[in-house]
């Protein structure tokens, strides 16, 4: 099964074509009671439902009595896979828009990791679209095993980009911490001259402390960290790099879900695009 794009259910402002657009108020983006806002809620919870329903089917796959309960299971894994197909249609123009909002940053990194990773989530969309049009019979002569590769290579290459995007935060903000440290300690050696005594943490001790410390400080970029690790899963079985299996990729679908339904209730910790 191929992993789903780290971020489905939002992130993109929605084309005049697309199923969640609201239909009351032109443009609107915080109006409660509108289909904009009510979409990506939707389409996260259908995300956890899926995950969920692999997760659960995994655990009690090898018990007798629970065969029947499997087959459902599995019925509403695939019911929720294909309606989030239907409902992801024009998310490739999301992710075009999006490209091309990250094309203008003025830092390089981000700039180049976002691109790539929007252009590689609108390739991934293109494939999913092939992919659902199969599935409802409209195009039944899709060769499903090339396109489901080429959809997980996409994606695989989204979350990576959207990784490297997130470990240059993280690295600019511990040379922040670096330089905070020092400046400190040079205050200190000017005040007590040799007296210091301090004894100086192991370098890896020390790194890991100070990652925690900003991984803490920046909940935004912790919660898009575990979401693109957990989102990993999905696509590194698939493409064979690392064998896991469908409890192991329902238990991080669930929890990168889960991330996403917390950003959606309270956007401030989404981390900025």
């Amino acid at each position: 099964m191929v992993g789903e794009s780290p971020g489905d259910a939002s992130g993109y402002s929605l084309p005049w074509f697309s199923l969640c657009r609201c239909k009351t108020h032109h443009g609107c983006r915080n109006h409660p009671g509108c289909r904009r806002t009510k979409c990506p809620s939707i389409l996260s919870f259908m995300r956890a439902t899926q995950f969920t329903c692999m997760l659960l089917s995994y655990l009690i796959e090898n018990k007798a009595d629970k065969k029947k309960l499997v087959m459902k299971l599995k019925q509403l894994e695939s019911s929720m896979s294909s309606g989030r197909k239907m409902f992801r249609l024009g998310n490739m123009v999301h992710a075009l828009v999006a490209a091309r909002r990250a094309a203008e940053l003025p830092e390089v990194v981000p700039r180049l990791c976002l691109t790539a990773s929007h252009l590689s989530r609108a390739l991934y969309f293109v494939c999913d679209a092939v992919l659902w049009l199969r599935s409802v019979g409209l195009q039944p002569h899709v060769d499903k095993p090339k396109w489901h590769t080429w959809a997980t290579k996409c994606y695989y290459c989204s979350l990576l980009m959207n990784l490297a995007r997130d470990w240059y935060e993280i690295s600019w903000r511990l040379e922040q911490a670096e330089l905070e440290e020092k400046t400190k300690e040079n205050c200190i050696w000017q005040k007590h001259g040799e007296e210091l005594n301090g004894v100086k943490s192991d370098g890896l001790q020390s790194f890991l402390c100070q990652l925690f410390q900003i991984l803490k400080r920046n909940p935004p970029l912790l919660l898009d960290l575990v979401k693109n690790l957990c989102d990993l899963s999905g696509p590194l079985d698939t493409l064979g790099i690392y064998k896991t299996n469908p409890g192991v990729i329902g238990f991080c679908g669930i929890l990168s879900s889960l991330v996403g339904i917390l950003t959606l209730a309270s956007p401030h910790l989404k981390l900025k695009q």
